[in-house]
Order: C-alpha cells, then sequence, then structure tokens
C-alpha cells in the first residue's frame, strides 16, 4: 500500500507539474505580453520552480567532462566493463593516461542515491588515475528471478569487481561503503589473495557509530529492527520489473534526509525562484543542477537495508568484532599490508568525527606508516567527495597516499 500510496501521489504531482512547465512557457513567450507584466515574471518562475520540484527523474547520467591536462583537453572515455544483475562496474579513463598510472576502484554507497551523486569525485580523480565505479542498480528494475542482495552479496561483489580490474588497485569508499569495502579488505587479507587492494580510503563512513553520534545514528537507535521492517518496507508495485520484492524505497529516504534541513532546502529552493525573477539564469542553473540530482533516488534491497541498520548503526557488529561473512568470523586484523587512511569532515551531520578514524584502530597489526588520519576543516558530509575543498584539497591527499603505496605492503 504504500508504495502504492506514493505511485499515485507522484502521478497527480508530475501532471501538475507538467501544467506548470506549460504556464511558464506561455508566461515566457516572447509574442505574449503578460509575462512582462504585473506579477507576470514572479508567476513565471514560481512556476518553473514547481515543475523543476516534480518532474518525473530517472537515473542522471555520469557526463564526466574533457580533463585539462596543462593547456590541452582530454577527452575521458566511459564504458561499462562487468554487468552483475544489482551492480555494475563503470571504467573511465582520459586519453593519454600513462600506462603506469594508479587503478582506483571509488565504491558508490547504495542509499538512495544513483551512483551519479559522485560525478564531482570521478571528474576529479580520472585526471590522474585509471578509475572504476560501482554503479548500483535500482532495486525496483531487478526481477524477482535474480535473487536476494544483502550484506554478503554487497562485500561478494567488492572481492569480485576488485579480482576483475586485478592486482595492485586502490579502493575509495565513500559514506556507507566504508563498512563492507573494510570488510572486504579484512577477508581478502586473510586468504592473501593477490587482487586484495594495495590501499583503501574511507571517507565520512560509519565504521564505529559510537563514536560522535549524529541525528542519523540516533534515528537508527531509537527503533528496535522490527520497527523498521514493518514501517519502512514496501512491496514494488507490478508496474516495475522488480515487482514483489520487498525494498527500502528512495522516496523514503530522500524523505529523511530532506526532513534533516528543512529549511535550508525550501531556502535553496526560494533562493532559486529569486534569481529566476531578477533573470540570474547561471545561479538557478546551479541550483536546479544539485536539485536534479539529489532528488533522483532509487530503491534499495529490503534485506541490505536491514542488515546495515542492524549490524552498522545498531549492534555495532565490525567494532565489536562480531561481523561475519558467509557465516565466518570477520577479523580486521588480517588487514595487515593494505594502506589504510580515513578522512572525515569537521561538518559531517551525518557520520560524526572519530566513526571512520575508528577503522585505523581495527587494523592492529598494520604498521604506523600505513595508517593515515585526515580531518577536512570546515566541510560537512557531501563537501568531503564534492565541490572545491574536494578537488583542491582532500583529492590531493588521497592522490599522494595512493603513490605512497603502489602495491601491497609498499
Amino acid at each position: 500500500m504504500l508504495y502504492s500510496a506514493y505511485e499515485m501521489q507522484r502521478a497527480l504531482f508530475t501532471t501538475a507539474g507538467h501544467w506548470a512547465s506549460v504556464g511558464a512557457q506561455l508566461l515566457d513567450n516572447p509574442m505574449l505580453p503578460m509575462g512582462y507584466m504585473g506579477t507576470g515574471p514572479a508567476v513565471a518562475s514560481a512556476l518553473k520552480v514547481f515543475a523543476h520540484l516534480y518532474e518525473d527523474r530517472g537515473k542522471p547520467e555520469f557526463d564526466i567532462q574533457p580533463v585539462m591536462i596543462g593547456d590541452e583537453a582530454k577527452p575521458v572515455s566511459e564504458e561499462v566493463v562487468l554487468e552483475k544483475p544489482f551492480g555494475t562496474l563503470r571504467r573511465f579513463a582520459r586519453a593519454d593516461l600513462p600506462k603506469d598510472a594508479p587503478k582506483l576502484l571509488i565504491i558508490a554507497p547504495m542509499s538512495g542515491h544513483y551512483a551519479t551523486l559522485l560525478r564531482g569525485t570521478v571528474q576529479r580523480m580520472v585526471e590522474n588515475q585509471e578509475v572504476w565505479i560501482t554503479d548500483w542498480v535500482d532495486a525496483r528494475l531487478v526481477p524477482l528471478s535474480a535473487g536476494h542482495f544483502d550484506l554478503d552479496d554487497y562485500i561478494d561483489y567488492l572481492i569480485e569487481f576488485l579480482q576483475f580490474i586485478g592486482p595492485g588497485t586502490h579502493m575509495l569508499a565513500v559514506c556507507q561503503p566504508s563498512v563492507p569495502a573494510f570488510a572486504a579488505t579484512a577477508v581478502m587479507g586473510a586468504t592473501k589473495d593477490p587482487c586484495r587492494p594495495a590501499s583503501l580510503t574511507m571517507m565520512g563512513g560509519p565504521i564505529d557509530t559510537r563514536a560522535s553520534p549524529t541525528g542519523v545514528n540516533d534515528l537508527a537507535m531509537e527503533k528496535p529492527l522490527s520497527w523498521f521492517q514493518n514501517n519502512v518496507i514496501a512491496t514494488v508495485p507490478l508496474n516495475y520489473p522488480g515487482a514483489g520484492r520487498k525494498v527500502y524505497p528512495g522516496f523514503l529516504q530522500l524523505a529523511g534526509f530532506l526532513s534533516m534541513n528543512l529549511a535550508d532546502h525550501m531556502l535553496s529552493h526560494y533562493e532559486m525562484f529569486k534569481h529566476m525573477t531578477v533573470g540570474d539564469q547561471e545561479s538557478a542553473d546551479r541550483t536546479k543542477q544539485f536539485y536534479d540530482e539529489y532528488l533522483s533516488v532509487c530503491d534499495m534491497t529490503a534485506e541490505f537495508y536491514l542488515q546495515t541498520i542492524e549490524h552498522v548503526f545498531q549492534e555495532h557488529s565490525l567494532p565489536k568484532g562480531e561481523f561475519v561473512h558467509r557465516g565466518k568470523p570477520i577479523d580486521p586484523d588480517a588487514i595487515r599490508d593494505t594502506a589504510l587512511l580515513a578522512i572525515e569532515g569537521e561538518h559531517d551531520d551525518i557520520s560524526g568525527i572519530g566513526q571512520t578514524r575508528a577503522a585505523l584502530d581495527l587494523a592492529e597489526h598494520l604498521p604506523i606508516a600505513m595508517k593515515k588520519y585526515h580531518l577536512a576543516p570546515d566541510v560537512g558530509h557531501y563537501g568531503i567527495f564534492n565541490g572545491s575543498k574536494w578537488r583542491t584539497k582532500i583529492a590531493p591527499v588521497v592522490e599522494e597516499w595512493i603513490r605512497a603505496h603502489p602495491e601491497v605492503g609498499k
């Protein structure tokens, strides 16, 4: 019922948005003088904001731009190199990239947004690295015949992707996947897998949410697991390929994020309205581009979501030494030769200070020289991996760490 009710509401607002767009086009038509008189410009701008807010969105494109090397623009190629039911491995490489350039696997969150949320991460790292990214599939598009997808499967996917890329690969996990990425590194370290990552960078990840709990952590702790199972899990309706699959809908995840900073989001749209009214289309477009990505959401499987709530946020299984993979305990101490870099934002309101740094303490016998912590000043959660501070202050730290540890154990 929950998903069906949402689909009905979405259809109504999408239709209203289309009519608002038509109204805005009429008011903007130079042949019709009403758009230039009285409240015409303000009404047209308001209709555009409404239409943008409720337009029907699909999965955005990565649209990685050419990279400037000196004075020359180098095009970036994009290709899917491995496809699996719940995720694909996508490769990006700029033209004339040196043959000895580092290989970097970026692990995108499976948390309601598409991997394109890391477009800025890819755009910056593709300058000097051969980049792969986990491009997770919207669970509502995966038929029931493909089976289920949980934390064990997530870890298996990461291991398979690393083995596909080959030895000497570096891994960068943004936010939620820091936990399964750390677990995959430990599993591969225990078996001395030759494709275990040369380095693992974790950015704003909930390794141990007992450190500096945030509002997100408090919400996960204040309700029993059964509450989440009974109140936020929905069934994909018949109009999607994944009909019948139990999921945590992306629209609920988005509603949660919006409610955390509702005043800021309302102010952003009001500012966009003002920019449109005075003809400052460039400023309005910047806000529009951000929300085109932010409002594009996808579903995750119920089993993955519930296990993440249970083991990451409620039981703290990894830092307590109780996390298992395929029935076998995961030993963080098995990470003996993968260099670890933990990055946190000073103003991160999703993963508090100390939550990611905890990973460095878990790898007890990893040499000190292979551990590094970086606190990014004056940066929030999304600023860790996007924006000017990411490009100019944080990415260089990651690149320096990658080059300092070109191979496992180096």
